[in-house]
């Protein structure tokens, strides 16, 4: 556990940038890690330095070789990352471009006819992918429902819609309103005894801060990231192809290598900051274990976080001290229920006869930083068959801290109007 390493959460905090301070408003609680992670420093130093130079990739000259060797580096970190052999990496606008672009050339590339298959519980970065280019190419869109009461969609529940025409899946990692976590492997493994020629697309987006990812225990042919959810900065997006996925038609310069992913020349500074925070991963991991295999220490780090997140989001649904949890709390409602061994490190919540953004405003007036989710494009999926026009996003990560928790129930009993708030 983190917090029974002394000094180590405080060296955690001391490699994040604006850890406990807004620098707009002054001292403040971060607890909206789903809309964007904290950055790390070195990737705001990285960033800078990277920015500077003025040569290219590609040029017979030593600046441009060293460029190439960051971007060799930072794959090779990568494959460390996501625990992926074979298949291609690569660098887009972001981490939704990056899942139109695999679920754009997977479809345009299988062969004709079939079935598209989601759920109703995806982000509208795959399932407005697959929903346009299910009508341009005069396909069905079946979507899997997803739990109501626990916010996640199950494997026996794609294992109803399974067909063998179908032609590509997405699977989403984990809810970003739910924050519950999605069983990928045995999803996977389904739709392909059903479909051995389906390609899947997984959006990890939301799961990439929390959890460790394995990509080479899944049996898929795609994954995305927003990097700026895991540590780094806004800007772009990093995607992995199988290599039969790689090996299709897909956009492309004529002439250029049949493997190649990345249209135009991408931002060195990009893929040397991924490089930063799998170092970080690597760091915090080695305090976990003595292995000196970059893997094995990442491995570490994601068990640690998963362990530090959990105790933080018991600590808000059953209470810290002499603080109620959510769940105790009159007129307090939980998405997905209090008991979901699923959840990662989020928790959504609603508060009877007070709206969800006068619930966010009042936590800020407290300097707790929260976000509503609204029953819109975004979120609809998950509220609307909840009856709920907008819910409270409280988001987690492992640099936060129990004193922390503390204050936002404190500030939630008042809210709430618990008797006897402090």
């Amino acid at each position: 556990m983190i917090t029974e390493k002394p000094g180590l959460m405080e060296e955690i905090r001391g490699r994040f940038a604006h850890v406990d301070t807004c620098p707009v408003t002054g001292p403040r609680i971060f607890f909206e890690n789903a809309g964007g992670a904290l950055t790390l420093k070195s990737v705001v130093e990285t960033s800078a330095t990277f920015a500077a130079i003025p040569d290219n990739q590609g040029r017979d000259n030593p600046a441009s070789k060293e460029l190439m060797r960051v971007i060799d580096q930072a794959k090779a970190d990568m494959r460390t990352f996501f625990n992926v052999a074979g298949g291609q990496l690569f660098v887009g606008e972001s981490g939704t471009e990056v899942l139109f672009r695999l679920i754009r050339s997977a479809i345009n590339a299988a062969p004709e006819g079939g079935k598209l298959l989601g759920s109703t519980l995806e982000h509208p970065a795959t399932r407005s992918a697959m929903g346009y280019w299910a009508e341009k190419t005069g396909r069905e869109h079946v979507l899997v429902a997803h739990d109501d009461a626990s916010g996640t969609v199950t494997v026996e529940a794609y294992k109803k819609a399974l067909s063998p025409d179908l032609r590509v899946a997405t699977i989403l990692h984990t809810s970003p309103v739910t924050g519950m976590a999605v069983d990928v492997p045995a999803i996977a493994a389904a739709i392909r005894a059903a479909a051995p020629g389906c390609l899947i697309i997984v959006d990890g987006i939301q799961h990439a801060s929390h959890g460790h990812i394995d990509i080479d225990s899944y049996g898929i042919d795609g994954y995305a990231i927003s990097p700026y959810k895991v540590f780094s900065r806004h800007g772009y997006g990093i995607g992995w192809a199988s290599d039969r996925l790689t090996a299709l038609p897909k956009e492309q310069l004529r002439g250029g290598p049949a493997e190649n992913w990345e249209l135009g020349t991408r931002d060195t500074g990009a893929y040397a900051t991924f490089s930063d925070v799998v170092d970080y991963f690597a760091w915090l991991g080695g305090q976990f274990t003595d292995s000196g295999d970059k893997r094995a220490r990442i491995e570490a780090a994601a068990e640690a976080i998963h362990a530090h997140e959990k105790t933080l989001t018991d600590a808000m649904l059953y209470g810290t001290g002499n603080l109620k949890g959510l769940s105790e709390m009159a007129g307090v409602g939980i998405i997905g229920g209090v008991e979901n061994p699923a959840r990662e490190g989020l928790v959504s919540l609603t508060v009877e006869g007070v709206d969800a953004p006068d619930v966010v405003a009042a936590l800020n007036d407290q300097s707790i930083r929260t976000h509503t989710r609204k029953a819109d494009h975004y979120s609809g999926n998950v509220l609307e068959p909840l009856g709920l026009p907008s819910a409270v996003r409280v988001s987690l990560c492992h640099y936060n801290t129990l004193e922390e928790v503390a204050q936002f129930l404190a500030a939630m009993a008042e809210i709430a109007g618990e008797t006897g708030a402090p």
